[in-house]
């Protein structure tokens, strides 16, 4: 066990933290493997790093000897096995979350320690990190930094050294992340606007994303992630770690590279679906203190995503023909949006296109929070891709 920290570890398995909705244990068990596709995955790949060595994680070098690293995936087939050969050689975890490939054997063939979420379970982000976070600790207790990486990003070289050097020099910081950029931001529109969105302020910020340096100490004493949280956990892990006195830090250094491999309208729409709801779970949990955590963003789903669309309509129909001019609030709307935005003009129009249109499946993951409020429904896991 930990002294003083808010999660607790046995050698048995992992106890969730206080946050975890149903107090449910983790089962950290043997897989049912699963024969891959044809072609999923290069065995060659699978056995070597990029150096050309077996990349063992129980033979790691010395040069950060007090990190480690948690890696979270599902199905994320060889985007998966490029963020493993990114990794520095430090203890590694990773966490499946019902894999129906081949991740499992890329991570074991690797020699990474790997836990199986049970699937009776709903999959979370937050829970997945959880249960990483408790076995890398579980198996090396004398860590004091865990680097969190999505399986669909790889960590660049000189990150860690960066990362590692910041924290070490500012004892108040919890957690550091850097600039994230999109793999293939020219492949569609939505991998662009993902590019876009990493793009954010450097210096002490009030959040953190996904992949992210953190302090042991710190993650523990707030209890770890909340594991009901489907979306945007970092943000509400973030609003608890800042009411604690820590601070939260982004760098300039180039962090990582993320492959959203969202190529469809679809996607897109899903994924700013799932934004909404976490907008709404957020704002119930942590809106009415001073941080107003989500309130304008919920706010700002509301009005440009359910109430105007609902006032303009009866405008229509009540003052026809005349009412349905109340609609030109939203290319009123675009063309501030344009005015305000930086970059060429295409690039302009495009990102605040996207903007406003997010307000619609925005406003929808809204109204699905607010169902599964009424139904005292569990939030369930909201897939893009």
């Amino acid at each position: 066990m930990i002294r003083g920290a808010a999660i607790t570890f046995r050698e048995a398995g992992y106890i969730a933290p206080r946050f975890s909705s149903n107090g449910t244990r983790l089962v950290v068990r043997e897989s049912h493997l699963v024969p891959p596709p044809p072609n999923l995955f290069d065995r060659s790949c699978l056995q070597m790093d990029q150096a050309g060595t077996i990349d063992g994680n129980t033979q790691h070098a010395s040069a950060f000897p007090h990190l480690g690293v948690v890696v979270i995936g599902r199905n994320e087939g060889l985007r998966l096995v490029a963020c493993f050969n990114s990794l520095p050689k430090v203890p590694v975890v990773y966490v499946d979350s019902g894999s129906t490939d081949a991740s499992v054997t890329a991570a074991r063939q690797r020699h990474i320690d790997v836990v199986e979420l049970d699937l009776s379970v709903p999959f979370t982000a937050a829970r997945a990190r959880n249960a990483g976070f408790a076995q890398l600790l579980r198996t090396h207790p004398d860590l004091i930094y865990v680097q969190f990486v999505d399986g669909d990003c790889q960590l660049l070289e000189e990150w860690t050294k960066s990362a590692l050097a910041f924290l070490e020099s500012s004892s108040d910081v919890a957690a550091v992340c850097g600039r994230l950029r999109e793999r293939y931001p020219d492949r569609s529109v939505y991998n662009w606007l993902c590019d876009k969105e990493w793009d954010r302020p450097v210096g002490k910020v009030r959040s953190c994303a996904g992949n992210v340096m953190m302090r042991v100490l710190a993650l523990t004493n707030v209890g770890g992630y909340r594991e009901d949280v489907i979306a945007a956990e970092e943000d509400e892990l973030c609003v608890r770690l800042r009411a604690a006195d820590w601070h939260i830090w982004r760098l300039p250094d180039a962090m990582a590279y993320h492959d959203a491999a969202m190529l469809h309208f679809r996607q897109w729409w899903r994924r700013a679906f799932r934004a909404g709801y976490a907008f709404a779970q957020g704002a119930h949990l942590h809106g009415s203190t001073p941080d107003r955590h989500f309130v304008w963003e919920s706010r700002r789903a509301w009005i440009w995503g359910l109430l105007l669309p609902l006032l303009c309509t009866s405008a229509g129909f009540v003052l026809h023909p005349l009412g349905w001019n109340a609609f030109l609030i939203y290319p009123l709307q675009l063309l501030r949006l344009i005015a305000n935005g930086s970059g060429s003009a295409r690039d302009r129009v495009r990102l605040a296109t996207f903007q406003l249109l997010a307000r619609f499946p925005e406003g929808l993951g809204q109204l699905a929070f607010l169902r599964d409020r009424i139904l005292r429904q569990r939030p369930q896991l909201i897939e893009h891709k």
